[in-house]
């Protein structure tokens, strides 16, 4: 199965690549593309997948499945037997939702992995998941993480993340990442 990531944002952000590495581990670096990452910036994640500098819209994908929040039908594990890919937009999910996926509905049919807004790795890591067996009720998660930085502030991520061992899945280096930013 392959998982395609179409970026849509400016730059490979540095939390972009910590999450693009997530992928990577989670879903093996033979079944991860990168589509729209200008060949400036190929560097920064072809360890973790195939890069390519055209867009998922131009590459005749058959038998895709576009996972989107607005979708009518949740994804099923039997799904993984109707597609050979499945594509996600690469962008840091704006709160509210800002639709940039959009451009993408009339080329693929459309799961959703329900109403919450995920991280993208998150997206990724439930619908391998899901693709594996399970089905979405039957896999925990957490909404909005809140992560205290030394000097007792804190960092809301209003988003939903799986949850393994009473912990949420983060990339790793995420918080650490957040907490050095400026102005945080």
């Amino acid at each position: 199965m392959k998982y395609i990531i179409e970026h849509l944002e400016d730059e490979v952000w540095e939390w972009c690549i910590l999450e693009y590495k997530h992928m990577s581990e989670v879903v093996g670096k033979e079944n991860l593309i990168f589509t729209n990452v200008s060949k400036a910036e190929h560097h920064k994640i072809s360890k973790y997948g195939e890069v390519h500098e055209e867009s998922v819209r131009s590459m005749n994908l058959k038998n895709a499945c576009l996972m989107e929040m607005v979708a009518d039908k949740i994804l099923e594990p039997s799904d993984a037997k109707k597609f050979d890919c499945f594509v996600f937009g690469g962008i840091l999910g704006d709160n509210p939702p800002q639709g940039r996926t959009k451009v993408l509905h009339n080329l693929f049919d459309m799961r959703n992995l329900g109403q919450e807004q995920m991280s993208t790795d998150t997206a990724v890591l439930v619908t391998h998941m899901i693709l594996n067996g399970k089905k979405l009720n039957e896999i925990k998660f957490q909404d909005t993480i809140s992560l205290e930085t030394n000097d007792g502030e804190e960092i809301i991520l209003p988003y939903r993340y799986v949850v393994e061992n009473g912990k949420p899945v983060l990339p790793e280096g995420l918080f650490e990442m957040l907490k050095n930013q400026e102005g945080l």
